[in-house]
């Protein structure tokens, strides 16, 4: 892992940010103007949560590191504009999540996002 040559997108920074206490260094890696869309078992491709902005990007991350839960990521590769990283995550009660991100950089910032997940039942 490392950085994207000709990019500020640094993965050690995604990795502190994902496995963080908090959401701030993770929100810090979007631009203004970033798009994040959710695909899961209630959120199925036709319908995916969309959300505009690292407003609302910040109120998905506020609500999910309020949560029991640790972070981390598995994996990442950056390929110019455009990484895909894993993240595995777990809830203090042994449910487990597994996320898969296809993201696309615009100035080593996140521009876009697309998330499949899926969780213990």
């Amino acid at each position: 892992m490392g950085t994207a040559r000709g990019s500020a997108f640094d993965t050690e920074t995604l990795r502190r940010g994902i496995e963080g206490n908090t959401g701030n260094s993770l929100l810090s890696l979007y631009a203004d103007d970033a798009e994040i869309r959710i695909v899961d078992h209630n959120h199925q491709p036709s319908h995916p949560t969309v959300l505009r902005g690292r407003g609302q990007i910040a109120e998905l991350l506020d609500d999910i590191y309020r949560r029991d839960m640790t972070h981390k990521l598995d994996a990442c590769v950056v390929q110019g504009d455009h990484a895909a990283f894993t993240e595995s995550c777990q809830y203090g009660d042994g449910t487990r999540v597994l996320a898969e991100s296809m993201v696309t950089l615009r100035d080593g910032k996140i521009t876009s996002q697309l998330i499949i997940q899926a969780w213990d039942e």
